[in-house]
């Protein structure tokens, strides 16, 4: 803390906040570290963000959180951006900088540590379904990962080609399309496959062949049993993450960028599965 006399404050901003865990984690984080902190969560419209991220700046807010359609609306709010927020045009995480207001999209670089769990992604093939801020802001992360090249199938034929043709601009890791049909086969040089579908679009129905016992594949779905595409993964004997082993990396990032204190994601984990099984 800056001052013994002041509480430092966390918020989260979300259109809908309600049922979102942020809140719960961080305070079971919060207790763990021994800081005094506070978390609000606020439900905050598109249409007032920019009041809503003012206020919080004004008042000494130590950072906010967003979710939902916020992410997209606060980029042009901040004075400067991450690689992976500029790349995915969205923001996750607003922290005030002596420069102004800095964004940060976590979302993928969560991905990344949880595949970092089980596999090295350095020179593996990745395929990525989905192409919202999501599956850039991971896709962007994969490639400073140094993957030997990364697939995009999305539903919406031009945001697959968007991806791409970013991901081609960076000059990094390979890129291409792999078009959505009824049904889609891995190819066979793909060793890490990533289900990174917006929460608020259609859910494709677990259409992918060619599972094999030697892929890694992550479902960002943050759902209490395991997802369909968790359950086809374990089904074939491939190795699975689950949305939640993804959310509580992509926490202690935030956590970390706004304390400075490593958490520990264990604690993380029993703290997401109890809110969600409350």
């Amino acid at each position: 803390m800056t001052s013994p006399a002041l509480q430092e404050i966390i918020a989260l901003l979300g259109c809908p906040a309600a049922g979102n865990p942020a809140q719960y984690l961080f305070e079971r984080a919060f207790e763990a570290a021994g800081l005094d902190w506070r978390f609000l969560t606020l439900d905050v419209t598109p249409d007032r963000l920019a009041d809503a991220i003012n206020g919080a700046n004004a008042m000494g807010f130590r950072g906010c959180l967003l979710s939902g359609p916020l992410r997209a609306a606060a980029l042009p709010m901040v004075a400067s951006s991450s690689p992976a927020a500029t790349f995915s045009a969205a923001v996750s995480l607003i922290q005030p900088q002596p420069s102004g207001l800095m964004g940060h999209m976590t979302d993928g670089r969560g991905a990344v540590e949880a595949l970092r769990a089980h596999i090295d992604p350095a020179n593996a093939h990745v395929l990525i379904i989905g192409a919202g801020a999501a599956a850039r802001a991971t896709a962007v992360e994969l490639s400073l990962a140094r993957v030997a090249q990364i697939l995009v199938c999305d539903r919406t034929p031009d945001r697959a080609a968007s991806l791409v043709a970013s991901l081609q601009a960076l000059d990094g890791a390979p890129a291409a399309v792999l078009q959505w049909d009824a049904s889609a086969e891995v190819p066979p040089q793909v060793g890490i496959v990533i289900f990174a579908v917006p929460a608020s679009g259609p859910k494709p129905a677990v259409a992918l062949t060619g599972i094999r016992s030697d892929l890694v594949v992550a479902d960002f779905a943050l759902v209490t049993q395991p997802s369909p595409v968790v359950a086809y993964a374990i089904k074939h004997g491939a190795c699975a993450i689950d949305g939640l082993e993804i959310h509580c990396e992509k926490t202690a990032i935030d956590f970390q960028t706004l304390t400075g204190i490593e958490p520990d994601t264990d604690l993380l984990r029993e703290a997401l599965d109890e809110f969600l099984n409350a």
